[in-house]
């Protein structure tokens, strides 16, 4: 194997937004491509893609009608991309999307086309979840659902502890 094939990918717990466009295979090809290059626009227009790809902390697999978007350092980046992407595709009607969230153990893998690209459980089971969904859906895992809350209480407790403090000095 080449010498850039064999690069490493350190990853242990990344955190994944799995897309899928509804009745894709129902379409005529030329309406697939345009939807499929219309998901492309939006989802690389958001600022979540572009941060975490700026970074070096993104990994983008094509899924052929849809895609995987494998985040490696923050638990609020799919969601927050989702949200960005589901409020895009309000200028895009005909855009029937659904969508996954979820986080767990995956080894980074180079792909047959000595591509970057990961497997394992948690891959697998963001499309799972992504799977249970509806056009206009995001899905949440309970997982990550449940350690979006477990955040949000330490935040607000450690805010709650800071304002305390100032208040008393």
């Amino acid at each position: 194997m080449p010498a850039e094939g064999k690069k490493e990918i350190q990853l242990e717990i990344a955190y994944f937004l799995f897309t899928d466009i509804v009745g894709y295979s129902k379409l005529l090809i030329d309406e697939q491509h345009a939807l499929l290059e219309r998901l492309n626009q939006i989802v690389r227009s958001t600022e979540q893609f572009q941060t975490a790809e700026a970074a070096g902390k993104l990994i983008k697999i094509p899924t052929g009608d849809g895609m995987a978007l494998v985040f490696q350092d923050r638990l609020e980046a799919p969601v927050e991309c989702a949200l960005e992407i589901s409020r895009a595709l309000k200028e895009h009607p005909t855009l029937l999307l659904r969508m996954g969230v979820h986080s767990g153990p995956v080894s980074g893998v180079i792909d047959v086309n000595k591509r970057a690209n990961v497997a394992g459980a948690g891959i697998n089971m963001a499309q799972r979840v992504m799977d249970c969904g509806d056009a206009g859906h995001i899905l949440l895992s309970k997982h990550v659902a449940e350690d979006l809350r477990v955040r949000s209480e330490t935040r607000r407790a450690r805010s709650g502890c800071e304002f305390a403090h100032r208040r008393t000095r």
